[in-house]
């Protein structure tokens, strides 16, 4: 039996921003970035990638566990250079909004919050 798909719509379409040039797979599981680590179950903000200084990319938990292992000696397993996190930059025309914040969900919640904002004041 075929189904013939007449349209779709995607619901969510991501890529990491690695640097130019960097491979798009962990430098020590060899799995693809859009992929997970051996330790996680869903790609993107469960399974990190830590770029480091020497701009070589793995997944956090590969990474955080070889500098864990005494032989590794704290060093980027591609080029065996100490291994610092590079800090990310703040691209120009990057748009900066605030995170939405919560509504109390019921009345428990707001009475708490003027009982206490009626003590301190």
């Amino acid at each position: 039996m075929k189904v013939k798909i007449n349209s779709y719509k995607a619901v969510a379409a991501w890529k990491w921003d690695l640097p130019e040039g960097s491979d798009r797979t962990c430098g020590i599981c060899r799995v693809d970035f859009e992929g997970t680590c051996s330790k996680c179950k869903y790609p993107g903000d469960d399974c990190p990638i830590m770029i480091g200084e020497c701009k070589h990319c793995f997944h956090m938990h590969c990474v955080t566990d070889w500098l864990q292992a005494e032989s590794s000696q704290g060093r980027c397993p591609m080029c065996r250079q100490p291994f610092r996190e590079k800090v990310a930059e703040v691209k120009e025309g990057t748009p900066r909004t605030p995170a939405p914040r919560e509504q109390p969900r019921n009345n428990s919640t707001s009475t708490a919050g003027s009982s206490s904002s009626g003590g301190s004041g």
